[in-house]
């Protein structure tokens, strides 16, 4: 058996367990927040990380010491999710997004109920993103990663990230301009291109 500094290295790889799970515990509501952002539904996200938490913790000898846990466990996540995606598909044979839950309409307060409808818009666009943007979005906007963080995560080049997250503001952008105000949209040809 290997003694490194008095310490056993059997005991060294359990204490490096206990700090990655109690790592994964802190992340949860981080690690939901993306999930609900991908699915747009808080049961789906549940049923995500419960499921992404299962992968990383059976694999946990897959897990490199010093890299960010953080980082692996919202790799993990966004694998279990586009499976389950992928797995839907082929056993309905459609492409399943799920609907935003109806706004309810609160007489008293008219900017709370402005607030509620701006939301509904923002992730009923959201769930229309191509995946590539959304995943973006989601890292940059709510999870708060730069774009050096969010392009490192998901393996593309910072400019690529830029791109995506750009064109997927500009989408939610120009959806609350739609909605807010029909009267300005710009009517569109059939077949010409989003």
């Amino acid at each position: 058996m290997t003694i490194v500094y008095g310490v056993t290295a059997s005991m060294q790889v359990r204490n490096m367990t206990v700090d990655v799970r109690q790592e994964i515990v802190a992340l949860l509501p981080r690690l939901r927040r993306f999930a609900c952002a991908l699915t747009g539904s808080l049961d789906e996200a549940d049923d995500i990380v419960q499921a992404a938490c299962e992968k990383a913790l059976g694999r946990l000898d897959q897990f490199t010491p010093g890299t960010r846990c953080d980082q692996w466990m919202f790799q993990i996540i966004r694998t279990v999710w586009i499976d389950k995606l992928r797995h839907t598909r082929r056993r309905q044979g459609i492409n399943v997004a799920d609907d935003v839950e109806q706004v309810a309409f609160d007489a008293r307060i008219h900017e709370q109920a402005e607030a509620r409808m701006d939301l509904a818009i923002i992730r009923r666009e959201i769930a229309r993103l191509p995946e590539e943007q959304r995943v973006i979005l989601v890292l940059v906007t709510v999870d708060g990663r730069s774009y050096q963080e969010t392009a490192t995560m998901i393996g593309v080049p910072i400019g690529t990230v830029m791109s995506r997250l750009s064109r997927a503001r500009r989408r939610l952008a120009e959806a609350l301009d739609g909605e807010l105000h029909p009267e300005l949209r710009t009517p569109r040809v059939v077949g010409q291109a989003e």
